[in-house]
């Protein structure tokens, strides 16, 4: 069984027991989330279902590796180097369930 989850603005698919990195999440290592925002939900085929939940563990709260951006404008001796790391949220799917 799988599902699509939308969090942070992306879409993400996921099955029992796989580990994906999200957008950061308020929520504390160890602790179980919750996330209502499904898409669709495939046993043997595809469903689109709202009322589907998927049941997450935090197993770290963390930054992502560092994304270089630099600008330079040719000839004009500009040039900028910049560096940026997001704060993610590290889950582990336990569960994912379809409520009647």
């Amino acid at each position: 069984m799988f599902a699509v989850i939308e969090t942070g603005g992306k879409q993400y698919l996921v099955k029992k027991g796989s580990i994906i990195k999200v957008e950061r999440l308020q929520a504390e290592e160890k602790e179980e989330v919750e996330i209502n925002k499904v898409i669709c939900v495939s046993n043997n085929g595809l469903s689109c279902s709202s009322n589907a939940v998927v049941k997450a563990e935090v197993l770290e709260q963390c930054r992502d590796k560092k994304i270089i951006i630099f600008k330079k404008k040719r000839r004009k001796n500009y040039r900028r180097k910049n560096g940026h790391r997001q704060y993610i949220t590290v889950l582990r799917i336990n569960e994912i369930s379809l409520q009647k």
